[in-house]
């Protein structure tokens, strides 16, 4: 701002526009300084000028850089970056290491109290004295005689293949109204090709929640309750789907044929076609896979 002598028009003064304070807010006329403690003052008796001058003064001074301002606009941006990474990531990093580190007689002891949870809604699985040593001869015949899964049949309310940590898979009681053991076996299988695809221990601990997951690392247990309601959010998830490819893998190394599964999962053949087509033993006669005997005891099981 450059200050003029009206007569001869020599300029007299520089003040600097970020500088300009007036000294008499609300008081006419206005008096501009070039700093609040100025010796140098401006009368300025159009309110219009007045107006302008702070306008113009005003605009100068928020156009100034200011020091730390990026480095705030920085340190702001790596704070929310490191409670987006807490809030979003941080939870399922916990849980993933949680389950990665639970020892196996752990796993099984939390498998079996998410099925006590479960038995609520299906009824205690069935253990008909004639059925269990058939289902696990069965079972072994599936797996191996090395860390063999346990089978259970569930009596209502499971209307598909599940399973739960500890190698525990839970099997409807429609799939011993079948012709043969074939689609028992299958079903079984597949629940286990599901289960090494996506560890139920991570399910478990997703449903528990943060504190009960930090609970299980720093103590070894899962609080009281933490598995309440898990067993109805297991009989209403959407099935586990591995690939068709693993299926077919796996049920060739079992040597269990496809097709008897297939058609049990969905019978009008639309929707497991390519597992049909796919069966390794397709055509061909398959050795029966336990005893005659033993498939009638096992269809006892639930019978008491």
């Amino acid at each position: 701002l450059m200050l003029n002598d009206p007569r001869s028009g020599e300029v007299v003064g520089h003040w600097s526009l970020p500088a300009v304070r007036r000294v008499n807010p609300g008081v006419e006329p206005a008096l501009f300084a070039p700093a609040e403690d100025g010796w140098e003052e401006l009368e300025i008796e159009d309110p219009d000028m007045a107006a302008a001058l702070m306008t113009v003064a005003q605009a100068v001074r928020a156009a100034r850089p200011r020091p730390g301002r990026l480095r705030g606009v920085l340190i702001g941006g790596t704070v929310a970056a490191i409670l987006a990474v807490a809030v979003l990531v941080l939870p399922r990093v916990l849980v993933s290491h949680a389950a990665s580190v639970v020892p196996p007689a752990q796993r099984a002891e939390i498998g079996q109290a998410a099925l006590d949870d479960m038995v609520r809604l299906t009824g205690a699985p069935c253990d008909g004295e004639f059925g269990l040593p058939a289902l696990a001869a069965l079972s072994e015949r599936i797996f191996g005689p090395k860390d063999t899964p346990i089978l259970y049949i569930l009596p209502q309310g499971l209307m598909r293949p599940a399973h739960l940590p500890g190698g525990l898979i839970l099997l409807p009681k429609s799939l011993i109204e079948t012709d043969g053991p074939e689609a028992l076996a299958g079903a079984a299988l597949a629940e286990d090709v599901a289960a090494r695809a996506s560890d139920p221990m991570r399910a478990i601990l997703d449903h528990a929640g943060l504190r009960a997951t930090f609970d299980l690392l720093t103590s070894g247990r899962l609080p009281e309750g933490a598995l309440a309601g898990y067993g109805e959010a297991l009989v209403h998830r959407p099935a586990a789907a591995p690939s068709d490819r693993a299926l077919i893998d796996a049920f060739r190394n079992a040597q269990i044929p496809l097709g008897p599964y297939a058609t049990w999962r969905d019978p009008s053949g639309t929707g497991t076609a390519a597992l049909i087509e796919g069966d390794p033993y397709k055509g061909l006669v398959a050795t029966p896979l336990i005893p005659d005997t033993d498939w009638i005891a096992l269809q006892s099981v639930c019978a008491g």
